[in-house]
């Protein structure tokens, strides 16, 4: 299964989600050659690692994520949720995760952002990013189109992808008229013939969120090339095994 395995905020089934500990956990799998992960501003304008927008599911703090400053999110515990064993762990800056990554795995980095929510944050991210990674290694995702267009605006050449949990008769020409060339869409609206579109207008499409072993195999067998992010990497590894032994499986009629 040449596929490549997407580690969704690391791995998050087992470590803390968007953690330093869920993205080593994640490294440290051979399959995984790609994390993605989510992006918001701390209320001083650091780019910190985070998914909602408020705290209270992921760490021991309460209140909207952008009123707090970046010395106070990192006194907040954002392990014990998951378990003891992550006790501590702490909410880490982007900058943080880009020095632990560089050069071992390739980042997908949503702007986690809703209107005008954080009118600084393609900027941000882009500062910490632009000219230190390579374009071939990230991409910048995001559900809000206006964000998207905030980074083109930017810097043209950096790789950017619209998220969406649907499938519009008129997707493509949305990508094109953004400028992306990456889709991350619900693998429930992947098909064969929107992959064959996609791929007829050069762009590269990630499957989220696939924590089942025959969903992956199912969406992996579309194309080669579709991207498959799950929370669960081990699935990857159990998919391909089940493929393979499918195909080498023993003739029995002898």
């Amino acid at each position: 299964m040449d596929n490549p395995c997407v580690a969704h905020r690391g791995y998050s089934s087992l470590a803390p989600e968007n953690t330093i500990a869920a993205f080593k956990l994640a490294m440290e799998q051979e399959q995984v050659s790609w994390i993605e992960l989510d992006v918001q501003l701390s209320r001083d304008g650091v780019p910190v690692v985070i998914h909602d927008f408020r705290l209270e599911r992921t760490t021991n703090g309460s209140g909207n994520v952008r009123d707090h400053t970046l010395a106070e999110l990192k006194k907040l515990d954002a392990g014990s949720w998951k378990s003891k064993k992550y006790a501590g762990e702490r909410i880490p800056t982007l900058a943080e995760v880009l020095e632990l990554t560089k050069g071992k795995v390739k980042l997908n980095i949503e702007l986690k952002t809703v209107g005008n929510m954080y009118p600084d944050l393609a900027a941000s991210v882009i500062g910490k990013l632009y000219g230190v990674w390579k374009p071939r290694d990230y991409v910048i995702t995001s559900f809000e189109k206006k964000a998207l267009r905030q980074v083109k605006q930017i810097h043209p050449d950096i790789p950017t992808g619209l998220i969406i949990n649907a499938s519009p008769a008129d997707l493509a020409r949305q990508l094109e008229e953004l400028g992306c060339h990456f889709l991350s869409i619900g693998y429930p609206y992947v098909t064969k013939s929107l992959i064959k579109e996609m791929n007829s207008k050069n762009i590269r499409v990630m499957a989220w969120t696939i924590d089942s072993s025959r969903i992956m195999r199912n969406i992996a067998a579309l194309d080669p090339s579709i991207m498959l992010c799950t929370n669960r990497p081990e699935l990857w590894n159990k998919a391909n095994s089940r493929k393979l032994s499918k195909l080498f499986k023993p003739n029995s009629s002898k």
